[in-house]
């Protein structure tokens, strides 16, 4: 059935694909604006030196077609893809220097995309909400990851960081599970330097840490603490003189924590 024009009922209708429009040849009117075809037409250059591609893309995700074609024929990326793709870059620098998976990752950058759709990156660094994501990630895979950690990465205060990591972690609704103490026993019984007895003082300074959370002495503590003062028990059971000072260095947490714990 062909089409008529609403105004003078002429059926004669210009269709334009270049500029996307429909209009009336008796009366002037314009039918149709902005029209999304499915094919691809290509216009001679002045002069005959080439070709230049016309019409508009669009992404199959998008409704709203927010990208254009250039004038050399090249098609500009959308906006959000380009935020899409340098929050992934950030987040997988952020990766490789704390050894991350790629699982971790891919999961972060759906974080990511989810906080991009929403807006909520609006009037926030990049780097925190990507370091945010990264960490949210690593509390549901229990990885021996500190927020402190993703701190001295991205040279973000830690306090900072955390702000944004509640504000995200709320705004989307993901419960981040407790963190389990005896995660980091592992990582930290390496830097104190144990030799041959570091299984055995590992596996007393777990025991410590369970102990401790079934008498609920780990209730209103930092994991880091009850850790550090796991392994300073431990360790001064198989004869190490480790000293608080040591564990506060490697624990990064105060004395007066360490001692009140242990």
């Amino acid at each position: 059935m062909s089409r008529t024009c609403p105004h003078c009922g002429c059926s004669d209708i210009d269709e334009d694909a270049g500029r996307g429009d429909s209009t009336c040849t008796r009366c002037g009117t314009v039918l149709e604006e902005s029209v999304i075809v499915s094919e691809n037409q290509f216009q001679e250059r002045a002069g005959g030196t080439g070709h230049t591609l016309v019409g508009q893309f669009v992404s199959a995700d998008r409704a709203q077609c927010q990208a254009g074609v250039s004038g050399n024929g090249l098609v500009s990326q959308e906006s959000r893809e380009v935020t899409f793709a340098k929050g992934r870059k950030v987040i997988e620098e952020i990766a490789s220097q704390l050894r991350i998976n790629q699982h971790c990752i891919d999961t972060a950058y759906n974080f990511f995309k989810m906080c991009v759709s929403r807006h909520l990156t609006r009037g926030r660094i990049r780097s925190h909400v990507a370091a945010a994501c990264l960490y949210m990630t690593c509390r549901l895979e229990n990885t021996a990851h500190l927020l402190l950690d993703f701190s001295d990465v991205t040279q973000v205060n830690v306090f900072d960081l955390g702000r944004t990591l509640s504000f995200l972690s709320r705004s989307l609704r993901i419960n981040l599970p407790s963190t389990d103490p005896c995660l980091y026993v592992m990582r930290f019984a390496c830097l104190l330097e144990l030799g041959e007895k570091q299984k055995e003082v590992v596996n007393l300074a777990t025991r410590l840490v369970q102990r401790m959370k079934r008498d609920w002495l780990s209730t209103g503590r930092r994991p880091t603490g009850i850790c550090g003062a796991a392994l300073l028990l431990a360790a001064r059971s198989f004869n190490f003189n480790r000293s608080i000072s040591d564990v506060v260095r490697i624990v990064h947490i105060s004395e007066s924590v360490v001692r009140k714990t242990a």
